[in-house]
């Protein structure tokens, strides 16, 4: 997610280019390879974005990090939302969660995962809210809304060392 007024850098990965975008209060976006460049990027995010920059990409090579700490500009999110975003923090990398699990967390019917699934859906952080963390009740690899849909979900489950199970 990108809003027009918000500073953003883009930055090389071992997955390719992402992207970050931010205000005052936080940050606002972040983007999955493969962010494109802008024209109007700034080439020089402030310090705590640099050095989350930085955990980005130690990730991506598979030296693992937890993104609860990252102060995320909330202001533009609806309540809910928020809700499951905050409860997605807490799947740690290597576990997976399924979108019935998320809502019963929040005190929710299970009936609401889809209005869960909604939400992380419109996630604006992909990868640091880890919603590719988040599977269907069975286990199956439901849609990903990031850049290359369930096949990048699936490398990011790869690569932080999630079971994964063919039927």
């Amino acid at each position: 997610m990108q809003f027009d007024s918000m500073p953003r850098a883009t930055f090389p990965t071992a997955l390719g280019t992402c992207a970050v975008s931010w205000s005052e209060t936080g940050l606002t976006g972040f983007e999955l390879p493969d962010a494109p460049t802008q024209a109007d990027d700034t080439a020089q995010p402030p310090a705590a974005l640099a050095a989350l920059i930085a955990r980005v990409q130690r990730h991506l090579t598979g030296e693992l990090q937890d993104f609860t700490d990252v102060r995320y500009d909330l202001s533009r999110v609806p309540e809910f939302a928020r809700e499951v975003y905050h409860a997605t923090l807490a799947v740690k990398a290597g576990q997976t969660s399924s979108y019935g699990e998320i809502a019963s967390v929040l005190g929710y019917a299970p009936g609401m995962s889809r209005a869960v699934g909604t939400a992380l859906g419109a996630n604006p952080w992909p990868l640091l809210v880890p919603c590719h963390r988040i599977v269907s009740a069975d286990g199956k690899m439901t849609g990903f809304s990031g850049p290359g849909g369930v096949k990048t979900k699936l490398r990011l489950l790869a690569l932080e060392g999630a079971q994964l199970f063919a039927e």
